[in-house]
């Protein structure tokens, strides 16, 4: 930062609040300073000056140049241990979740609103119970049942051999041994709800200002409580006087009720899972032998039944509450509904051991009933949901948005279809593992017979077929990119005049400006993705209809060619799936240890990661629960302790933090605080993929809230763009003059040596960044008052500051 910044006229302290965004910072790079201290915060997110600016309130005569600075460093609140890696393994609950934030806007819709979160709530539940009946596939079915079952499997997996049906030992009988296994699944759900727990205690329970600090006191809610922005009044000097956005709302950023039944809920789902594949099968044997084992069996499934229900009520109960700060968590719900399910699942492992002479293990476990239903249930709920999202659309809704608002139905069928290739390609590559070399031949006969439900094979073998189809439009964006590189070149020497042109820097520089448009093909990309997999998805289902249930022919009674070729996609897809996950493992360990490797792979976890959750409780905690209230908070004390002026300067995904935390901030805080954005997504991801909350109406009411907001960015830039609001009569235009990248064509007496192309990089390092910081200042009324005497370090000397 420059720092001959020409003093505002208004005069009076100011402050820039900045905030980083994508792949972290630290407060020495962002301060452009080596020795930096903590202000207020923690280790995981806190609030860092120059040690020179400690005490810039008590001196502002040193300050009349150039606004003090401030950094805000959350990239702990994303990145940290390498062992969170594993959160990667848990995609399709992150992209479930996503779903529901990506619904169209609606106004006096809230049946449809409340039917459109209800039914991504139930497709959050099912990949609950695909994930856990997935896990019991492998235990149970593969390991305990077939595997124990077959002497060749035992031999060969020394292990497994007290399990052994040979050797007759006490775990020997199959209920025994389904029981012994269902710790397997019955651990990963136990994991589960401890990871959502403790993430819940962190991030869920930040509070946002509340009493007298409260956003928007006495402003009234919005006649819908699910549009998220009402018609905005007149604009008065704090801000618009009307009604709140969603955003803005008390409890928009506080989901620990929500999440804590949720949590609850989905425990006792996957237990309840496990019980279920347990009493399936003894149920199996029991039945031709009635008696009081049978009896005992029926109870339980009723049991199973009856809680079963229960959960689908606790989750279509309504989801959040955002009208007003709910405080409350229904302790008593949390603890008995999964505590129940987990006795349940007890008694039943206990009535599975119960002694049943003459039981043997043979077949399969009835697995393909279940699977099958839960995919079918998984194409209903995403085709309604589809319908749901047409008819919420407005007759004149933008044109701009993904897929015409069908963006959420078609992000939650990425998410079946990642659960489901998922666990069809692991249940399939364990059970290759375990036939060992008498594994499926060219003719699809199985030599042991171990394998995994039918449908699980079909969905492993369609995992090939669908990269394919990805070649295709992967081939035609690198061809148009191509293209539009050289049709750029023209554009490019237009905006470099005066420079010596030459082929080889306006090719570089077309090229990353082709390039930075591949960011716009993204809805087009994940529409045919999503259509491919709900295709793909009917055929396995159809397959799988047709081939019966016998394991290891699947693709049995087709022409041998046939056979030949969908038994080969089947071990490519089991062995693509194994390798899929050693690669998440290995990328998301070096994204939290490499800050390149972050920035690759950080923009979904960052916009995944962003939202509450509000589908699905086992997601990756959302950190802007704790940095939104971060941010408001600093503003609200500062500007009431100061009287000074502040500009909130966001670049990338601190943009969007920076605009969450204006909305939430109060009328008259807003009176003083400047948005100045950069490198930022607000229009052109989260405008075009969560038109509800950031849409064209949400961002025109943003710019009449706040008192003035500027926004750069780069034709280079592939994440960051304008913001598209209009120009109003009496407000300055928002999108400023697009900045040259690179600064300089060639060598000037200025820039003797050559300028690198920065695109999403290095905002502040351009001259027009100072110049637009400072007319944003300009623009604020003049700062209050300021007595010396006041404590105006008092957050500093009780926040333990710590040298960088």
């Amino acid at each position: 930062m420059s720092p001959a910044t020409p003093a505002p006229e208004s005069g009076g302290a100011a402050l820039e609040l900045l905030v980083h965004g994508v792949g972290g910072a630290t407060p020495e790079s962002m301060l452009d300073d080596p020795r930096s201290a903590r202000v207020t915060g923690d280790r995981t997110a806190a609030v860092y000056r120059r040690t020179e600016d400690l005490d810039a309130e008590e001196h502002p005569e040193r300050y009349a140049a150039r606004p003090i600075q401030e950094a805000y460093c959350w990239s702990n609140l994303t990145s940290g241990d390498g062992a969170r890696a594993l959160w990667l393994l848990l995609l399709p609950f992150m992209v479930a979740n996503l779903a529901h934030w990506m619904r169209p806007p609606a106004q006096g819709s809230q049946g449809l609103v409340r039917l459109y979160g209800l039914l991504v709530r139930l497709v959050a539940l099912t990949l609950t119970v695909l994930f856990t009946a997935a896990a019991c596939e492998v235990a149970l079915d593969l390991t305990a049942w077939q595997c124990a079952a077959a002497p060749s499997c035992t031999d060969a997996y020394s292990w497994l051999g007290f399990l052994s049906v040979e050797r007759d030992g006490w775990w020997s009988p199959p209920g025994r041994r389904l029981a012994l296994a269902a710790v397997v699944p019955t651990a990963l759900v136990g994991l589960l709800w401890y990871l959502s727990n403790r993430t819940w205690s962190a991030y869920e329970a930040q509070l946002p200002p509340t009493g007298h600090d409260a956003p928007f006191p006495g402003v009234p809610e919005a006649a819908d409580p699910a549009d998220p922005v009402g018609p905005v009044g007149p604009v008065g000097p704090a801000g618009p006087v009307g009604l709140r956005p969603a955003l803005g709302r008390p409890g928009f950023w506080y989901g620990r009720r929500l999440v804590a039944r949720l949590r609850a809920a989905h425990t006792a789902a996957g237990f309840l899972t496990v019980t279920t594949a347990l009493a399936l099968a003894t149920a199996r044997h029991d039945a031709a032998t009635p008696g009081l084992r049978a009896v005992l069996g029926w109870v339980l499934q009723g049991a199973v039944v009856v809680l079963g229900v229960v959960v689908l009520g606790v989750v279509c109960r309504r989801g959040r509450s955002e009208r007003q700060l709910d405080l409350r968590v229904e302790r008593a719900l949390v603890a008995w509904l999964p505590g129940t399910s987990l006795v349940l699942l007890l008694l039943t492992a206990l009535h599975a051991c119960w002694p049943r002479p003459g039981w043997t293990s043979t077949g399969t476990l009835p697995g393909d009933a279940v699977f099958g239903a839960l995919t079918l249930a998984q194409g209903g709920l995403v085709v309604a949901l589809g319908v749901v999202a047409l008819l919420l659309q407005r007759p004149r809704s933008d044109p701009r948005t993904a897929l015409r608002g069908l963006g959420g139905p078609a992000v939650a069928m990425l998410a079946c279809a990642l659960a489901g290739v998922m666990s069809g390609g692991v249940a399939q590559r364990v059970a290759d593992w375990l036939d060992g070399p008498a594994g499926p031949d060219a003719s699809g006969q199985a030599g042991a017979g171990i394998g995994p439900p039918v449908l699980l094979s079909w969905q492993a073998s369609v995992i090939p077929v669908l990269l394919l189809l990805l070649l295709v439009p992967a081939v035609a964006l690198v061809v148009r990119t191509v293209l539009d590189a050289r049709r750029l070149r023209a554009e490019v020497e237009a905006d470099y005049p005066a420079a010596a042109h030459e082929r080889t820097r306006t090719g570089e520089i077309a090229a990353d400006r082709a390039r930075a448009s591949l960011t716009d093909s993204a809805p087009l990309l994940v529409g045919m993705v999503s259509g491919a997999a709900l295709l793909l998805g009917a055929g396995a289902v159809a397959g799988a209809w047709v081939s019966g249930t016998v394991p290891g022919r699947a693709f049995g009674g087709a022409h041998p060619a046939v056979v030949s070729l969908a038994a080969t996609a089947q071990a490519l897809g089991s062995w693509m799936v194994g390798f899929g996950f050693l690669l998440f493992v290995t990328w998301g360990r070096r994204a939290y240890r490499d800050a390149s490797a972050r920035r690759t792979i950080g923009i979904l976890w960052d916009v995944g990661t962003f939202w509450p959750r509000a589908a699905h409780p086992f997601a990756p905690p959302c950190y802007a629960e704790r940095a939104v209230p971060d941010l408001t908070w600093r503003m609200s004390s500062w500007t009431a302790r100061t009287g000074g002026r502040l500009v909130i300067s966001g670049h990338s995904q601190g943009s969007v933090l920076a605009a969450a935390a204006v909305w939430q901030l109060p009328p008259d805080t807003r009176s003083r605080v400047a948005l100045l954005t950069y490198g930022s997504p607000l229009e052109r991801l989260y405008g075009r993929w969560f038109p509800a909350y950031f849409g064209p109406d949400a961002l025109r009411a943003l710019n009449r809230t706040v008192r003035c907001w500027s926004n750069l960015y780069r034709a280079t830039d592939p994440i960051g763009g304008p913001v598209r609001v209009p120009a109003e009569a009496g407000r300055p235009v928002v999108d400023e003059a697009v900045l040259l990248d690179p600064v300089a064509y060639g060598r000037t007496h200025r820039h003797p040596l050559p300028e690198p192309v920065l695109g999403h990089s290095a905002y502040q390092a351009d001259p027009a960044f100072d110049r637009h910081r400072a007319a944003l200042l300009d623009r604020l009324p003049p700062a209050l008052p300021h007595q010396r005497g006041n404590d105006s370090r008092s957050d500093q000397g009780s926040s333990g500051r710590s040298s960088g």
